[in-house]
């Protein structure tokens, strides 16, 4: 496939004759896609819940240590495949019963695109003077236009933009050392023990959210890569990135406060000088692109993965990929202007909503894959309700039942619902720790049973 050609694969499987490239790609690609002003809010939120600023560091580096593993455990599936991340699901869930953790992803990739359309339409308005609606609409239709030519030109952006967040962060991260005394902020830690264990959820989540996207990048490979090389250069990437970034944010938040809420752009752009204002906002704009257009990709090829359950196709035609493309970039675009306010206080309550509902999904897709099938699948039985994963298979759809049930009494989220059980733990959160153990063990049981059993 040329270098500027538009992609054609979608959810169909890539032939073993157009894999190609080096996981070390995938450092790149996954280090721009967390070294960005999302993960910076992210890192904020640590401070915001009430956590002291070094544990809030803590946090940040041991959430993203934690939540780190299952996202690059994902990597590994798509060079063995060769199929996108959440069509795999269909060998758990069966091909219909899939569409329930399917429509699960479709709100997550659509609420992460609509918020870095904010983020990014924001810096893009404050450079070229555009009204920030219509920036975000331009950012928004750029992001599809990647997406459009897709994974090649997504991999080469990847690297550039990693160099540029390199430098852009090593500039800030001085900048805000250097301008402020964070021997004060950081001194008398005390440790808020159920404060914490939320700090932590919240960056542990971030984490495992990317676990939907993980194979769409990596699905190209050769499919000799090896699960260790996948696993670590998409680790270390995504680990580096992110942790960095939210440290950064965390301790902007410490000392700035409700001058960084709300304003994080104007914060972050303010760091550098007046000389500097634009070229760091164009570094905020295309830095928050690199997973924005992740955000879109992804999300076009869940929506197809979902409608063709029924229709049985087993790969779009260009004109119906650059469709579905264009359907999520608009609905994107249009949640982003109409929700852009109060955006701090909203994704506080986004990541808790993904954190609940994805992680029973990541626990059964991976118990599956490394446990129970051993990286063995019927390719051609994933495309037809028919095949040996049927329509609805029982025990991955009762495991994530379970799965979700559980996270109820111990879940936290602040000002919306606090579970019976949390007041035992002091207030912490630790139903996103339930939902990673419970699912995966019942998964594990049931398919053993159903084998002895013939289900």
């Amino acid at each position: 496939m040329p270098e500027a050609a538009i992609e054609r694969r979608s959810i169909d499987p890539v032939p073993e004759a157009e894999r190609h490239g080096h996981p070390r790609s995938l450092f790149t690609l996954w280090f721009a896609a967390n070294m960005q002003i999302t993960a910076a809010v992210t890192g904020a939120l640590t401070v915001l819940v009430g956590v002291h600023p070094l544990w809030a560091l803590v946090a940040v580096v041991l959430g993203n240590a934690l939540g780190g593993v299952p996202m690059a455990l994902h990597a590994a599936q798509g060079p063995r495949l060769g199929i996108p991340q959440m069509i795999q699901s269909r060998a758990q869930f069966g091909v219909y019963g899939a569409v329930l953790p399917l429509l699960l992803v479709v709100v997550m990739y659509l609420g992460y695109f609509a918020s870095g359309n904010v983020l990014g339409g924001q810096a893009v308005a404050q450079i070229t003077g555009l009204p920030t609606d219509v920036a975000i609409v331009g950012y928004a239709a750029a992001s599809a236009a990647i997406a459009v030519v897709g994974y090649r030109l997504i991999h080469r952006f990847g690297w550039v933009a990693s160099a540029l967040s390199v430098v852009v962060f090593v500039y800030l991260s001085v900048r805000l050392v250097g301008g402020h005394d964070l021997g004060a902020v950081l001194a008398e830690p005390r440790l808020d023990l159920p404060k914490f264990l939320l700090a932590l959820s919240l960056t542990a989540s971030w984490q495992l959210t990317f676990g939907p996207y993980v194979a769409d990048t990596s699905r190209y490979l050769p499919a000799t890569t090896s699960v260790r090389s996948t696993f670590w250069w998409t680790y270390g990437g995504t680990v580096l990135g992110a942790a960095w970034a939210m440290s950064f944010g965390a301790l902007a938040y410490a000392v700035a406060g409700n001058a960084f809420k709300g304003r994080e752009v104007a914060y972050i752009v303010g760091l550098g000088g007046e000389a500097l204002v634009v070229p760091l906002l164009l570094a905020i704009a295309l830095g928050k692109f690199t997973v924005n257009v992740l955000n879109i990709y992804g999300g076009y090829m869940t929506v197809a993965t979902t409608l063709t359950a029924v229709s049985r196709k087993v790969a779009l035609s260009q004109a119906a990929r650059i469709g579905y493309i264009a359907a999520v970039g608009v609905l994107g675009g249009v949640i982003a202007v109409l929700g852009r306010g109060e955006f701090l206080g909203n994704f506080v309550l986004f990541l808790h909503f993904l954190l609940y509902f994805l992680t029973p999904w990541s626990s059964i897709n991976l118990v599956d894959f490394y446990l129970v099938r051993k990286e063995r699948y019927d390719l051609d039985a994933i495309y037809d309700p028919g095949g040996r994963y049927g329509r609805w298979a029982a025990p991955a759809l009762l495991a994530y039942v379970a799965g979700m049930l559980v996270q109820v009494p111990f879940s936290n989220v602040d000002g919306v619902y606090v579970g019976v059980l949390v007041g035992l733990l002091g207030g912490a959160d630790l139903a996103w720790v339930l939902g990673l153990v419970v699912p995966g063990v019942l998964y594990a049981v049931l398919m053993r049973r159903s084998r002895e059993r013939d289900w």
